[in-house]
């Protein structure tokens, strides 16, 4: 259903008063038919829609995200047992917002870098995670219990207390933080003779005399590597990852992740929103029979039809769609990835926040070696603290890589890590990677979300699909003009001029945060508020 201004009555996000001509039909004449309102669809139509572009944005769905939407607990239950309700005792649809492809997003990150560009950021809240960990067995001692998991230290002195090394390898192991933190790509004076086309990661770790086990630690937990075969490559991208780490981790102290509140369906809202802001017309829970091409197979239109089944084509000169939309040839499978959505009613054993607390946000890291795998096993929980789901509720999700054939025992050792299960729910799905870069036909199909616990790898995606759709890379720069024209008289009651992103602190006792559909909608138009 569409208003009269062309957005999408009605949703989650208050799409403002944002004047636009009316649009009865889809038969009109596009630059670029959008399908799919996954976050990587939806970056790009914003884009675009800014740099000039007139954008139709279509889903089937009749919500928001596609596989990156956040589903209330009445449409959890739809969605992997149809015909069921669930107990009264989880409590209401307005408390919970469970993402389906749940990730963090690095502070320092390229996402964070568009959110300001585009100043996307002011419709969100965000707070920090309150800690990473990475699995990693120790045995019983005579004054100390076995542990398996361990906060990946954050500063130099976290290193100093961290049980992940020995007192011989704490000194090295800040030496190489020091080396990271010093290395600018364009000064070979802080590079210590590493050449980072020429030496291997492996060759990297040996030059600091760094053990096994606080490579393995930095590699997957610090560098974000999903398995080990990266040891043995050029060392110069993991070297970036881990600087990424440092410097995310620095922005707010304490955790290089944030996560905004109210889960990650606010992220393609938003974008959404800036691509209606600048003209872009929405039709959600539209269904697309396919595309037309020219005679020099070159796309020309997006095939629909309406209520009465009458043919409908948006004529466009560029598609960008997730492979849902674009059939089977224009993507290929290379595997298989398995989610395990987990309910709590208690917050992970053994993790806590800086204040000696239980963690009410936090990542569990189970490196290939520790398990016995090929790729890593990765834990993310969130909360009530983000309002995703009621107070003393948990929500856990377990993620990677199917490597056999009964994927779910291959979860069984983060399985292990949660505690008791309330309620669970699994799916496994393709992973699928375009075949090409859709220059040939002009339809740029985006790949479908790895099991990784960040959206780091997404965002590189979408700069690359602008650079081929636009021939030019994005400036991510936030000028200081950009930022001044914000405060200008004429924007006071405007929300704040883009910054570093205002993380909220945990609500006082006694003071939930509001969580009904429109006190949600009010609190996002009014932006990013300051914390006090």
């Amino acid at each position: 259903k569409r208003s009269a201004w062309g957005g999408v009555v009605g949703p989650p996000l208050s799409l403002g008063r944002v004047k636009h001509k009316t649009v009865d039909k889809m038969d009109e004449e596009y630059d670029v038919c959008v399908c799919g309102t996954g976050l990587k669809e939806c970056i790009l139509s914003g884009l675009l829609s800014v740099h000039g572009k007139k954008v139709l944005h279509l889903d089937r769905n009749n919500y928001y995200g596609g596989d990156c939407a956040s589903l209330n607990i009445t449409n959890l239950w739809e969605k992997f047992r149809p015909g069921t309700q669930p107990p009264p005792e989880l409590g209401a649809n307005r408390d919970w917002n469970v993402d389906l492809i749940p990730k963090f997003i690095m502070a320092s990150g390229d996402l964070v870098k568009i959110l300001l560009k585009t100043k996307v950021s002011r419709y969100l809240e965000w707070k920090s995670c309150e800690g990473t960990y990475v699995y990693q067995p120790q045995e019983a001692g005579f004054f100390s219990d076995a542990k398996y998991i361990h906060k990946v230290p954050a500063t130099a002195q976290d290193g100093l207390k961290s049980p992940l090394m020995g007192i011989l390898e704490k000194p090295r192991f800040i030496n190489f933080a020091k080396f990271i933190m010093d290395w600018e790509d364009d000064k070979p004076a802080t590079q210590q003779g590493i050449n980072p086309r020429g030496h291997t990661m492996k060759q990297v770790y040996d030059k600091f005399g760094l053990q096994e086990g606080t490579v393995d630690f930095i590699g997957h937990a610090v560098a974000l590597q999903i398995n080990d075969e990266y040891l043995n490559k050029a060392c110069g991208p993991t070297i970036a990852k881990c600087k990424l780490y440092l410097n995310s981790v620095l922005t707010y102290g304490g955790s290089p992740f944030i996560y905004p509140i109210y889960g990650l369906g606010g992220l393609p809202e938003g974008f959404s929103r800036l691509s209606a802001i600048h003209r872009g017309t929405y039709m959600l829970h539209k269904p697309v029979d396919g595309f037309v091409y020219d005679d020099q197979g070159k796309v020309c239109g997006v095939k629909s039809h309406d209520e009465d089944g009458k043919e409908e084509v948006a004529r466009c000169k560029m598609v960008i769609c997730d492979p849902s939309y674009a059939g089977e040839a224009k993507s290929q499978v290379i595997g298989k990835v398995i989610r395990a959505i987990c309910i709590l009613s208690e917050p992970l054993p053994n993790t806590k926040n800086k204040d000696g607390g239980p963690a009410l946000s936090c990542q569990i890291i189970l490196p290939q070696k520790q398990v016995k795998r090929k790729n890593d096993i990765y834990v993310m929980m969130v909360s009530h603290a983000h309002s995703i789901a009621p107070k003393d509720k948990y929500v856990a999700i377990v993620s990677t890589v199917v490597e056999t054939s009964t994927p779910e025992k291959e979860l069984e050792p983060a399985y292990k890590l949660l505690g008791k299960v309330v309620d669970k729910f699994v799916d496994i799905s393709d992973i699928r990677m375009p075949v090409d870069d859709g220059t040939k036909d002009g339809v740029y199909v985006t790949a479908t979300y790895d099991p990784t616990s960040h959206f780091e790898d997404a965002s590189l995606e979408v700069l690359k699909m602008w650079k081929t759709i636009t021939g030019e890379d994005l400036d991510l720069t936030v000028l200081p003009e950009e930022e001044e024209a914000d405060r200008r008289p004429h924007a006071a009651r405007r929300p704040p001029p883009p910054g570093p992103l205002q993380i909220f602190p945990a609500a006082p006792p006694g003071r939930e945060r509001p969580r009904s559909p429109s006190a949600r909608a009010r609190v996002r138009e009014r932006g990013v508020r300051r914390a006090g």
